[in-house]
């Protein structure tokens, strides 16, 4: 018992750690997958078991586009994005002739989605987290999309960043924006017009070191990584990447006393210094289509992709230069890993899904070694949400709207299956004893009834 809340006590402080590195402390739930994108919450006890009539503290109904962008937290607000299909045409989509294309929102795998001809009004949205009613909404543009989007997904499958006093909303080739906690926008910043593979549609997260706003530009045209200043959104530093489209989110991190910013990528993944943009290491070794962020511990970052072939790398921080090949990579597989879901590094355990199937496998962080592999979770039905983890819980969310929630072991123990109506592509957030989940039609709130925690 001692033990166990030894472990607990150091995780949160280690998690702590890596949230002052870029954000204040009021925020919850800062980012993407919370603070340092870790998908922990240290401190939280959310609950074990929930449906339609069981454990719903709230339940609203979304304006706009399904979407993949996760909402992030802080004090009693809870702030995604969303795109709402005006219905409206502008002149220049009256006048052009039909694209001989899919419709908007095509099925994957069968070419690129046709442009939409209306246009979408892309908003901030801003509820209460402790009711769901909304405090307020900013609309920071209206625009036709010159392109269209995968069909699973919409056009702002991005998700915003706080410090608890600004608010920093990525949505690519419709700017970055920079709000105040009232919603007034402070500065807006245009980098570039993607084109994205196989017109499968814009996504990923910006990231905050310091003073600076970090944003990643992956598409079919010339690729970059830019600091931007996040009081100003002035560009500080830009680095051209020799990459194509992916949608991951670059990642924090902090060892020997240095900051890097870790960001996969098909031809490399790279460590680039805050200060200029210069890249401290690199290394090979991943798939194609690049979406899994890494996550960090034990003096290593652990990067994953599963879209035709299979990666994951233990790469140890410290090194400089070409690490492909080297003793840096500490263990690695490759079988049985994400395309879509990042993974989850909970205490000891590096937790992963095969492709975007519900197959887990678990790893022994430090080693490689399996706990456990290929452990089906029947009743899902694929799965986009990346795992998060709370109380020694590990919580997998479903297409389908099934979370199965497992505890944190070295055998596979399954606690609990919950079933919502809801599909749900985006990663769940986590304060305290409640999780907020964004379904394609509804935002949950899930906690405990006071009944049942009597």
């Amino acid at each position: 018992m001692q033990d166990r809340l030894t472990r607990k006590l150091v995780t949160g402080c280690v998690f702590s750690l890596i949230g002052t590195l870029c954000y204040a402390a009021d925020p919850a739930w800062p980012t993407w997958r919370g603070a340092g994108m870790s998908g922990i919450s240290p401190d939280g006890n959310p609950p074990v078991k929930w449906s339609e009539t069981e454990n719903i503290l709230w339940k609203v109904k979304l304006e706009g586009d399904p979407s993949d962008g996760s909402p992030v937290i802080s004090g009693d607000k809870i702030i995604f994005q969303s795109a709402v299909d005006t219905g409206k045409k502008s002149d220049a989509a009256a006048a052009a002739e039909p694209a001989p294309q899919s419709a908007p929102g095509g099925r994957p795998g069968r070419g690129p989605a046709r442009a939409p001809s209306s246009i979408y009004q892309f908003n901030v949205v801003c509820l209460d987290r402790n009711t769901g009613k909304e405090i307020w909404k900013t609309t920071v543009c209206e625009v036709v999309p010159h392109e269209g989007h995968h069909g699973d997904h919409g056009f702002a499958s991005y998700s915003p960043v706080t410090d608890g006093k600004r608010i920093w909303a990525d949505f690519g080739s419709r700017g970055v924006y920079c709000l105040d906690m009232d919603g007034k926008i402070l500065w807006q910043r245009d980098l570039a017009q993607k084109t994205i593979r196989a017109g499968f549609g814009e996504g990923g997260s910006p990231a905050l070191v310091d003073e600076l706003l970090i944003v990643l530009v992956d598409h079919e045209g010339p690729s970059f990584i830019a600091a931007l200043n996040k009081d100003t959104g002035k560009t500080v530093w830009k680095q051209d990447r020799d990459e194509k489209t992916s949608w991951t989110t670059p990642l924090v991190v902090q060892h020997d006393g240095q900051t890097q910013i870790v960001v996969t990528g098909r031809n490399r993944t790279r460590a680039y210094d805050p200060k200029d943009g210069t890249v401290i290491w690199e290394c090979g070794g991943q798939t194609e289509n690049v979406i899994p962020t890494p996550v960090t511990g034990f003096d290593m970052v652990f990067c994953t992709s599963g879209f035709r072939g299979s990666k994951l790398q233990a790469i140890k921080l410290g090194k400089t230069g070409d690490l492909t090949g080297t003793d840096a990579v500490a263990w690695e597989v490759n079988e049985g890993t994400p395309y879509v879901p990042s993974p989850l590094l909970y205490e000891d355990k590096v937790y992963v899904n095969a492709v975007n199937n519900p197959d887990i496998y678990c790893y022994n962080a430090k080693t490689g070694k399996p706990y456990y592999v290929k452990q089906n979770l029947g009743e899902m039905k694929g799965m986009y949400a990346s795992p998060v983890g709370a109380a020694g819980r590990v919580y997998f969310v479903g297409r389908n709207g099934v979370t199965y929630v497992l505890s944190n072991t070295d055998e596979y123990k399954l606690l609990s299956v919950n079933k919502l109506d809801d599909g749900i592509d985006a990663s769940p957030a986590l304060v305290g004893d409640r999780i907020y989940l964004r379904g394609k039609q509804n935002l949950y709130c899930i906690a405990e009834s006071k009944a049942e925690q009597k």
